[in-house]
């Protein structure tokens, strides 16, 4: 079984923010694999159901971006999960609009959400996806931005990357990690 589990702000008010990405993401995954009904359980939004003949366990974290944390471990404590099963997505400041970055293993960087992930799980040895919303305009405040929603000229870009990183999920739950990396750290979408 695996738990993919997308970061972001419950709400309509942030529904279309930057800082959704991940959010947005695992609706995309949830739509393309046709899962059963969302519920809330755990202090999340989830929903179970079959990747090929795999359980996949979908989750958007109702406890607001920078207490992600509180959900996922709640989480991952009803599933029994190891950390190797969580693949988490999210966005990324540093990484520019149309570009993502996959990773086995490694630290949240300057982003709260991961922080709060990390900081309750007591490690990091768990696969991501970082989707790019930068960079940050001059003179913007970083937690204003991620908070507004996309340009319609933004989302032409965006909409290829989520795509990409759905595609990298199911690579990533194929087993082949390896190959996801390869394809996509290396070239914007």
């Amino acid at each position: 079984m695996w738990l993919v589990v997308g970061l972001g702000n419950p709400g309509q008010d942030y529904a279309e923010s930057r800082h959704n990405v991940g959010f947005m993401v695992v609706n995309q995954l949830w739509k393309r694999w046709r899962f059963p009904r969302w519920q809330r359980k755990y202090r999340s939004k989830v929903s179970l159901g079959l990747y090929k003949k795999e359980e996949v366990f979908l989750a958007l974290p109702q406890t607001y971006m920078n207490r992600s944390g509180e959900a996922v471990i709640l989480l991952m404590t009803q599933l029994k999960l190891p950390l190797t099963n969580l693949l988490v997505i999210y966005d990324d400041l540093d990484l520019p609009l149309g570009k993502i970055r996959i990773r086995k293993t490694g630290g949240p960087g300057t982003h709260r959400g991961m922080q709060s992930v990390v900081t309750a799980l007591g490690g990091n040895a768990f696969p991501r996806i970082r989707i790019g919303i930068g960079p940050l305009p001059e003179k913007a405040e970083a937690a204003a931005y991620v908070l507004e929603p996309f340009s319609e000229a933004e989302k032409v870009r965006l909409i290829p990357s989520l795509e990409a990183a759905c595609e990298a999920v199911e690579m990533i739950l194929d087993g082949a990690i390896d190959q996801a990396m390869n394809k996509y750290n290396r070239t914007i979408v």
